[in-house]
């Protein structure tokens, strides 16, 4: 019986050891390789900015001093807070009653850049409270809300939902809503995307053992099927849990493989760099770093499309980005 009882432990060992340690191995050499001189900039990057640039508090000088930063740089793309959403998918035109002093001043001192209206909510898939997708009004909200941003002089538009479940058809059927919309004002429709399944059917597993249903993951198949239906996708490759850089890196490598392989060559993809700084189970910003993410995009370009010319980095976010972050960007991307 003892030994029946050893046997067994050392099998439940095996099962739950043996698996993270082989997946740990091949993020490990997922970073490692040889980086190609191809594999940079694009000048098709995308920055997060947060809501002070469009309420009032951000000033002539905050201007001046953002477009020295990214004069010269790669960035495209400005995702500006103009949001969030009402649950009902309703925009109060009171939430950014400084757009237009942004917009026009960006287009002045910067005229390549492409200033967004970022449009987001918490949607109720995992609690009581949020947006609810499935309601047919809501969905006709959001484009509304579209409308008006795009109305107040917004060069395109950017959602990020979430917790956004993968296969989410009424997600889908918003996004064609949408795409009408933004392509009859000839605007980019652009959006923030989960990760993709690390490994396949992982978002159903860790939804199944999840105390509120939680996915965290998309599979392939869907972050095709929503990189086909927008202008721009750029992948939230952040808070990923992993505990070393070298294995974050990896996986960042690893997400650029896929998302590149379900990305039609129409649509922009971008990958998301860890401009925050914080210590918690998701995310740890000795593990997350910027140029573990950059190395991890340029081997995973290099890897899979390295002439993908729709291709950068996106950087989340402005409030809490540190010169080191910028430095790691500008050395490794640029």
């Amino acid at each position: 019986m003892w030994r029946r009882g050893r046997w067994f432990v050392l099998g439940v060992v095996l099962l739950l050891v043996v698996p993270p340690l082989f997946g740990a191995l091949a993020l490990r050499v997922s970073y490692t390789g040889d980086l190609g001189d191809d594999a940079r900039t694009r000048g098709k990057d995308a920055f997060w900015v947060g809501h002070a640039w469009v309420d009032g508090r951000k000033k002539d000088a905050d201007l001046k001093a953002l477009a020295a930063r990214l004069k010269g740089g790669g960035i495209r793309d400005l995702y500006v807070h103009a949001g969030p959403l009402e649950h009902d998918g309703t925009l109060p035109a009171a939430k950014y009653p400084r757009a237009r002093w942004l917009i026009d001043g960006m287009h002045r001192v910067l005229p390549g850049i492409r200033v967004q209206a970022w449009l987001g909510d918490v949607l109720a898939t995992e609690g009581p409270v949020g947006l609810r997708l499935a309601d047919a009004g809501s969905r006709r909200a959001v484009v509304g809300s579209a409308r008006q941003v795009l109305d107040a002089g917004f060069d395109g538009v950017h959602f990020d939902l979430e917790p956004l479940h993968s296969d989410d058809r009424d997600y889908l059927s918003l996004l064609d809503d949408l795409g009408r919309l933004t392509r009859a004002r000839k605007a980019p429709l652009s959006v923030a995307a989960h990760q993709i399944d690390p490994l396949p059917g992982a978002h159903t597993v860790l939804g199944a053992v999840s105390s509120n249903g939680s996915e965290k993951w998309w599979s392939q198949e869907f972050f095709g099927e929503v990189a086909r239906r927008v202008d721009q996708i750029a992948v939230m490759s952040y808070d990923t849990w992993m505990p070393l850089e070298s294995l974050y890196g990896g996986y960042v490598a690893r997400q650029t493989v896929l998302a590149l392989e379900a990305t039609p060559e129409t649509t922009d993809l971008l990958i998301g760099l860890p401009f925050f700084h914080e210590d918690d189970l998701g995310h740890h910003e000795d593990a997350e770093t910027v140029a573990a993410a950059v190395r991890g995009a340029r081997l995973g370009l290099g890897r899979t499309d390295p002439g993908r010319e729709r291709f950068g980095l996106a950087l989340y976010v402005d409030f809490a980005a540190e010169e080191g972050d910028w430095a790691a960007y500008r050395e490794g991307w640029l």
